[in-house]
């Protein structure tokens, strides 16, 4: 059986992060979400992968090549225009051939464990398949109205509650998907939308089914939302020191991953779940606290803490200072005393619109540089390419390629 994945869109629900890369390229547990997604299908022996990429397609493209380092065959095709997810899952028509009857069909920016796909293929029936999951908090997403398995209708972001199941994205489907695809109309967003061709299908009398799952299903809308997926991931963490130079003095507490020629420096205090990646100088007398994950080639210097965090490649954070509750992209440097302050039940503006996110410190874009003695307040974010003075405090969302002196 073949895979779709859909890695085209951008998600600027995740910006600054996604200025720079694609939200499938954000990283969990020291993975690219898509990673997450391909180690689900290969748990389930499912090889061989239509990956459709276009924003930012070289940097997803540069680090899974072919995919024979994980365990893949990856062929890729380009949507030139992000236009809806009928119209991506339209461009690997020629890509499954007549004889294969079913296939695969999953978004690259959600992360889900290998039950997942178990469970769509075994609760696969109909002419098309869709998984369905639980939620609380309905608002956001397609829901799912149903009689047994059988879909009467899908309803985006409704108004009010008619139903706790909302739709994952992940489909099994037939040949015959493309030709309704084909005949599916624009929407009035001026998108080709899949849960369009589901319920023209429904309205045609075809068989539209669903199967639930209760397995690993997260969706990163927000860059906050990282967090809380890094946590989950991090629950399955499993304890490798053997790489790691650990130097005398060195409390590690829980399960702890530490990279190879990664160095941990006397005094330092280490409770996991905590991921650290390659070539990292850790030390002395660092506090790293639950929930944290630390990129390859990362130092951060003497007496500093961080908890709840989420810091990518090549960053490297100077003394005495505290992180928490943050995302810190790429190639990011901070001087001395860099502190970003928390919050709870933050209302953050994101397109205009005011978002809920339950705990934050900051969002700081890839190849930032900020002074000493800067503190940032609770919710607020630094863009890409941003410089920062020493002794500032930041306040309000910095946007992209700003000097603050």
């Amino acid at each position: 059986m073949k895979a779709i994945i859909l890695a085209a869109g951008e998600g600027k629900r995740c910006r600054p992060l996604t200025l720079t890369r694609s939200k499938v390229m954000l990283t969990v547990a020291n993975k690219p979400i898509l990673e997450h997604v391909i180690n689900a299908l290969v748990a389930n022996d499912i090889k061989d992968i239509i990956l459709i990429v276009g924003y930012k397609k070289e940097r997803i493209m540069d680090y899974f090549e072919d995919g024979i380092n994980f365990g893949v065959k990856i062929e890729y095709i380009e949507q030139k225009a992000q236009i809806g997810t009928a119209h991506a899952i339209l461009q690997a028509r020629q890509k499954i051939s007549a004889d294969e009857e079913e296939f695969i069909v999953v978004n690259g920016d959600n992360i889900i464990g290998p039950d997942v796909i178990s469970d769509l293929i075994r609760g696969a029936g109909g002419d098309a398949t869709l998984l369905a999951c639980k939620k609380n908090d309905v608002s956001d997403y397609g829901v799912i109205v149903a009689k047994g398995k059988n879909v009467s209708e899908i309803i985006e972001k409704p108004k009010t509650l008619v139903s706790h199941l909302i739709n994952t994205g992940i489909y099994l489907f037939r040949q015959e998907i493309f030709e309704m695809i084909e005949k599916t109309p624009i929407s009035p967003t001026g998108e080709y939308a899949i849960t369009d061709t589901l319920q023209a299908m429904i309205d045609s009398k075809m068989s539209v089914t669903m199967a639930v799952t209760n397995a690993e299903w997260l969706d990163a809308a927000y860059s906050w939302d990282l967090l809380e997926a890094n946590t989950i991931v991090l629950g399955n963490l499993e304890e490798d020191l053997e790489d790691a130079k650990i130097e005398d003095g060195v409390s590690i507490k829980g399960n702890v991953y530490i990279g190879k020629n990664t160095t941990i420096r006397a005094g330092s205090y280490i409770v996991g779940p905590v991921i650290i990646g390659d070539n990292c100088d850790i030390g002395p007398g660092v506090v790293i606290l639950p929930s944290t994950s630390i990129g390859s080639n990362v130092s951060v210097a003497s007496f500093s803490q961080i908890r709840n965090s989420i810091l990518m490649n090549d960053v490297r954070i100077s003394t005495h200072s505290n992180i928490s509750s943050s995302v810190i992209g790429s190639n990011v440097a901070t001087g001395p005393n860099f502190i970003t302050e928390e919050g709870n039940d933050m209302l953050i503006q994101i397109e205009g619109e005011l978002q809920h996110a339950e705990i934050l410190g900051t969002i700081v874009g890839d190849d930032a540089e900020i002074g000493g003695n800067v503190l940032v307040r609770a919710g607020n974010m630094i863009s890409s390419n941003c410089r920062i003075s020493s002794g500032k405090t930041i306040s309000e969302d910095i946007p992209a390629d700003s000097i603050v002196i």
